[in-house]
């Protein structure tokens, strides 16, 4: 009887020696919370009230050189605000923004604007467990001009991309 209870007792205290070690093992940064590049805020504005905020009806946006919408927001949505990724390894991200967007007989219409986002990548180190993130600096914006644009100005409201908590770029239109 006194071997098996000296037993329980051993096998106890080893199973709680063993669980406060395992629960010390965890650090804090072994979850990854905060992890995430943020994306660029872009806000949209009446160009007759440069204070006003403005939707654009049905916008739709692809990247440049690629075939699938970005899905950061509601395609083909009535919006005043999206956040957009930006590509962390170039310099620059170019989209093709679709005021109006839709399709007729399985082609896209609506009014095409091409902005180009340029900006230097800086990756910043958050943790063990999440690793890097990529924050962006000098950022710039440049409309392709053509005979019909939607976008009558791009205005650079901060040039650091480091959270998505505020505007970086105004639209006007």
């Amino acid at each position: 009887m006194n071997n098996r209870r000296s037993y329980r007792i051993a096998a106890g205290v080893l199973l709680a020696l063993f669980c406060v070690i395992s629960f010390n093992a965890c650090e804090k940064d072994d979850i990854c919370v905060d992890g995430n590049t943020p994306l660029m805020i872009m806000t949209f504005y009446d160009q007759a009230d440069s204070s006003t905020l403005k939707s654009v009806n049905n916008l739709r946006i692809i990247g440049l050189g690629k075939t699938q919408v970005v899905n950061t927001f509601a395609d083909r949505g009535d919006v005043d605000s999206i956040g957009l990724p930006l590509q962390s390894n170039t310099s620059e991200t170019r989209f093709i923004m679709i005021m109006d967007s839709a399709d007729e007989n399985e082609m896209e219409t609506g009014n095409r604007d091409t902005i180009t986002l340029s900006y230097d990548t800086q990756e910043v180190f958050i943790s063990r467990a999440c690793g890097f993130v990529a924050n962006y600096q000098d950022l710039d914006a440049a409309i392709t001009t053509d005979t019909d644009n939607w976008i009558q100005d791009i205005l650079i409201e901060q040039s650091s991309v480091t959270n998505q908590t505020s505007t970086h770029v105004k639209v006007y239109h």
